[in-house]
């Protein structure tokens, strides 16, 4: 019989992964992307300046409208969002980062029927966007965010001393490689924006991957975490079409994912 998961076995991973989060929520953010882009300055920048008697008034409106209506953060006005279209940001960021790269494990063959790989990577995209969530309402303590993943991904209620643990993060660490019984990579930083260039397909499954292999030593609880609909399984288990249902399944299990964490949140008082 194999030995029970205890709480502080699971807090333990749960630190290591949220803080291996933090470098990569900055990435998603950024991604080469302006913050902020003012059309009177495009048009200055022009052979036409914004004060031209010749320019359509209403087409500098029209962009500026445009722009305006593009929110991200970083930009000016993203905080007094409300939290629901921050949070659905969110969603579809995360969710086209790695909804496709959780739903290709069915090409993973032999690999794919030993290990649980769906749902160590769908498990990590949940636990990446819960720790989104999380930060666009202010939360820093690691005790938190660790607390919020145990109860929507694992439900479990793990307390305040148990999820914080000794702050010591390099024996977190330690053990999470002995835990894994040295399979985990040591962290890497997230690579560097270089101008121009969107952050790869390549280097995002590398990433996930790694936090995937995080939660490798509590396999028995990944499959507590929110699922897609029942048709969207039936679908995978379909050839030639069962990577799309696994993929709606991943994006669908993501929105189930962010409802609870947002409800946990404000159950905890955190709005």
């Amino acid at each position: 019989m194999a030995e029970a998961i205890t709480d502080q076995h699971v807090a333990v991973i749960l630190r290591v992964f949220v803080r291996r989060c933090d470098p990569m929520l900055v990435r998603l953010r950024d991604d080469g992307e302006p913050v902020e882009v003012d059309p009177e300055d495009l048009l200055a920048g022009s052979s036409i300046g914004p004060a031209d008697p010749d320019v359509d008034r209403s087409i500098v409106d029209k962009v500026k409208s445009v722009v305006a209506s593009i929110k991200r953060p970083g930009m000016k006005g993203w905080s007094q969002l409300p939290i629901d279209e921050r949070v659905d940001w969110w969603i579809s960021r995360v969710g086209r980062f790695t909804s496709l790269l959780a739903s290709v494990t069915g090409l993973a063959g032999v690999w794919g029927d030993r290990l649980p790989l769906q749902d160590m990577l769908g498990s990590a995209s949940q636990g990446l966007l819960l720790c989104a969530i999380a930060s666009e309402r202010g939360v820093d303590d690691i005790g938190v965010k660790v607390r919020l993943l145990g109860s929507v991904l694992f439900d479990r209620d793990i307390d305040m001393e148990t999820a914080r643990g000794k702050g010591d993060a390099a024996a977190d660490e330690e053990m999470v490689a002995k835990l894994t019984d040295g399979d985990d990579a040591p962290v890497e930083e997230v690579e560097e924006p270089v101008k121009g260039k969107r952050f790869g397909v390549k280097a995002g499954f590398k990433w996930l991957w790694r936090q995937a292999r995080i939660l490798f030593s509590i396999t028995g609880e990944l499959e507590k975490r929110p699922q897609g609909r029942f048709y969207h399984k039936a679908v995978g288990m379909l050839p030639v079409v069962g990577m799309a249902g696994d993929y709606l399944g991943e994006r669908s299990a993501l929105k189930r994912a962010a409802k609870r964490g947002s409800k946990w949140l404000t159950q905890q008082g955190i709005q």
